[in-house]
């Protein structure tokens, strides 16, 4: 009896979560970066997404996951905590916009930067739900996933909680005015909204029941050229100063990473390795 409610949540833990962030140096200075820039107004009660942003992505990378997924994957078991999880990320402005554009569009808009182009492709890839696996997830990695999820947020496509009563994501879009193209947009933001593996990827960090996945491979080095979040440095060489924000063009999709190295250097990729009209194309990726 006991081993099936130890991890029944105690209290809120997302305003836990958000306590020991302020007793930590290194989550509060990058959570003040944001929020300053998330909840200021330029004109007309607009903010200044943009840096808003900005100081998202570097708050996922720099904060160590203990904290930074303890603030956005906390257990909830009442409206209170789940609001409070659903704020998080400040979605007045890095999230809602006066209207939802429709998510191909939306995907379009993300392929035409490098940064969420990369993390999109990455998502898919580290999130693919699988029925037949013990975990759902196709790479049976809970913490990709999560590391994927998070590394959308700062981007066009950035990814919330819907409402505060499930576990159910999505980009700020939907599939009115799809036309001919209905099913493969309803097929992309299902990806988000009903994927089994990132659902059960926070589940399982929120309530602690896969807590050795977490656990970093190797000491976390801070320096202010690299990323000091612990599984976005994982086993991945270190990139040059200023490129903290990039997903490392090894962990992507065969096209996408033959682009990003095109994208680096003048030097034509070998296309044939592409996949042609694969899964990714398939999901709504694109090439």
């Amino acid at each position: 009896m006991y081993s099936q409610v130890e991890h029944i949540p105690k209290g809120n833990n997302c305003l836990d979560a958000a306590k020991a962030c302020n007793l930590d140096d290194t989550c509060k200075k990058y959570r003040s970066a944001y929020i300053t820039p998330c909840t200021t107004s330029v004109s007309n009660d607009v903010c200044n997404r943009r840096k808003c942003h900005k100081a998202l992505r570097q708050f996922f990378d720099k904060v160590p996951a203990k904290h930074s997924y303890g603030m956005l994957f906390c257990s909830c078991r009442d409206i209170a905590c789940t609001e409070r999880r659903r704020q998080t990320i400040v979605p007045v402005c890095s999230y809602e916009e006066r209207e939802k554009p429709n998510c191909l569009n939306l995907q379009d808009s993300c392929k035409t930067n490098y940064i969420c182009r990369s993390r999109l492709a990455d998502f898919f890839t580290n999130c693919q739900p699988e029925s037949r696996s013990v975990s759902s997830c196709l790479k049976e990695n809970y913490a990709d996933c999560l590391l994927a999820y998070s590394g959308l947020i700062g981007t066009v496509m950035t990814p919330n909680y819907i409402d505060s009563s499930s576990l159910s994501v999505a980009p700020w879009c939907d599939c009115s005015n799809s036309g001919n193209d209905l099913e493969e947009c309803s097929k992309f933001l299902n990806f988000f909204k009903d994927n089994t593996c990132l659902k059960n990827a926070i589940q399982a960090f929120g309530n602690g029941s896969d807590v050795t996945a977490w656990q970093p491979a190797l000491p976390v080095q801070t320096t202010t050229a690299t990323t000091t979040t612990a599984f976005r440095i994982k086993n991945k060489p270190l990139g040059p100063a200023g490129s903290e924000n990039e997903i490392p063009t090894h962990v992507l999709p065969p096209c996408a990473n033959l682009q990003a190295q095109k994208l680096k250097s003048n030097v034509s990729g070998n296309t044939h390795l592409c996949i042609s009209n694969g899964n990714y194309e398939k999901e709504g990726l694109g090439a």
